[in-house]
């Protein structure tokens, strides 16, 4: 079974080709859209896959390849935690690709953490509502997103409430400890992103890539609802996270 139709697929390797495949079309994407619109806009989350994506792009060719002084980093989802906390998105991507880039200060919109979760859903909705516009869904340029071993996408879980949000562009997340709670983008805000790059690796990842793209996502994972409405949705996949899906099923780089 071929990926569904508007889905583009790709197999790498391992987590360092993937990367630098997902690199690559980052700056394909800025590179585009920059000269039209004067600015690009990314969400980034967290995670182990992550982390080798932001890290090459702190690293040459790719960091000479942008102007920093255009992109505006926001976040997908976060912890409600402080920037400093280790469990911080936001401390991930300083750590790996903002302590190395000269992305201007005011053009990081993380989230408030340290607030509690209702209070800094609502701060960063407002923060997102001056950006791209009062009344309007945002349209972010590039969402980087990965898939849990549950199948959830952001800080979107199976089964949540949240996930039927229509209105709302940023939600409190509440989970039982020792999990932490979060914040995080709606499933509108992310299907009305230009275009969304999935980064998925690990064996840990096979059956949920299984469930999604060879029985039509019948369990419904987040991670699968991920359609936007008119940008361009690609999935980045190890061999491993790949390997439970048929063989030809995918494209293979």
């Amino acid at each position: 079974m071929s990926a569904p139709s508007g889905i583009h697929v790709s197999v790498f390797q391992d987590l360092a080709s993937l990367s630098r495949a997902a690199a690559g079309r980052f700056l394909d994407v800025l590179r585009e859209r920059v000269p039209a619109r004067g600015r690009f806009a990314v969400a980034l989350s967290g995670g182990s896959t992550p982390r080798t994506f932001y890290s090459l792009l702190a690293s040459d060719p790719y960091r000479k390849e942008v102007d920093w002084t255009k992109v505006h980093v926001f976040w997908a989802d976060e912890r409600c935690v402080p920037p400093d906390d280790r469990e911080s998105n936001y401390r991930l991507v300083f750590e790996t690709l903002l302590s190395a880039v000269p992305v201007p200060a005011e053009n990081i919109h993380r989230v408030q953490g340290e607030a509690q979760p209702i209070e800094a859903a609502r701060l960063y909705e407002e923060d997102l509502r001056s950006f791209f516009g009062v009344g309007r869904m945002p349209v972010f340029d590039v969402v980087i997103l990965g898939a849990g071993r549950d199948g959830h996408t952001a800080s979107l879980f199976p089964g949540a409430a949240a996930l039927r949000e229509r209105t709302r562009l940023a939600v409190p997340v509440y989970l039982d400890a020792p999990q932490l709670n979060r914040v995080t983008l709606t499933l509108p805000v992310l299907n009305h992103a230009a275009h969304v790059l999935v980064l998925a690796s690990g064996e840990a990842k096979a059956d949920v890539v299984r469930v999604i793209f060879e029985e039509g996502n019948a369990k419904q994972y987040p991670a699968g609802l991920v359609r936007p409405v008119s940008g361009a949705l690609e999935w980045f996949l190890d061999r491993d996270a790949a390997s439970l899906v048929r063989s030809g099923a995918l494209m293979r780089s």
